[in-house]
């Protein structure tokens, strides 16, 4: 069964939007399971402190090596159940839909969320931990980070949506974005569905989606685009 391990200042933050809809039937259906860590329990201060001044100085606060480490070591001692250690960063690897395919497909994951300045970078080296970031911007913590990355990766498990073809049809796969979606009434405020899509012709209909979702491809994400070519030109 797939398995989020989630190490946290806040644990009270999960499991949040995790637990509503699809995503939280399948949970309480047993396909998929959360677990929440919280940090500071790892700490030996007498008041719990889990960070400390930036070495070569500088603002705000790290996250202390020995406590982040053992939090980890807690959950996943010597990383025996193979789940990947990720460390949400907005310095990490960007979060793709073929990463959370990939993770989907494996045992769970273990996520580490990071607050004030960050982790101290020993930590990452010798824990091996994957940098993954899921957009360009600074959130104030990794938890936001972390909702994301395991819904993305639960959806995707068999059983967790009622049609498994609704994640074949949607942005990212085949490196486009997804066409536009439309649904009753015919017309809505003066705006009319287009009439392709009323049509029954599934191979124009068809046609028509591909030439929508290379449209906005190409306006929207022309890194994908770009990158989509090149893979058309293979």
């Amino acid at each position: 069964m797939f398995t989020a391990s989630v190490l946290t200042l806040f644990p009270d933050a999960f499991p949040g939007p995790l637990s509503v809809s699809l995503i939280g039937s399948a949970q309480a259906r047993g396909l998929w399971a959360l677990e929440t860590v919280d940090i500071r329990k790892f700490s030996r201060h007498k008041h719990a402190s889990v960070d400390d001044t930036p070495a070569g100085g500088g603002a705000g606060m790290v996250l202390k090596p020995d406590v982040a480490a053992a939090a980890i070591d807690a959950v996943s001692p010597s990383r025996k159940d193979n789940r990947p250690l990720i460390y949400l960063t907005p310095r990490g690897r960007p979060f793709t839909q073929a990463r959370a395919r990939e993770l989907a497909a494996g045992p769970g994951v273990v996520v580490f969320c990071g607050r004030f300045e960050g982790l101290d970078e020993r930590v990452i080296e010798a824990r091996e931990m994957e940098e993954i970031s899921v957009g360009d911007a600074v959130l104030a913590g990794g938890e936001a980070a972390a909702l994301c990355l395991i819904e993305a990766c639960v959806r995707l498990i068999p059983g967790v949506l009622g049609d498994p073809a609704s994640t074949m049809e949607e942005s990212f796969e085949g490196d486009l974005l997804e066409y536009p979606q439309y649904t009753r009434p015919r017309v809505w405020e003066g705006r009319e569905i287009p009439e392709v899509l009323l049509s029954g012709d599934h191979a124009k209909i068809a046609s028509w989606r591909r030439e929508q979702a290379e449209k906005t491809t190409k306006e929207r994400r022309p890194d994908l685009w770009a990158k989509h070519v090149r893979r058309e030109g293979e």
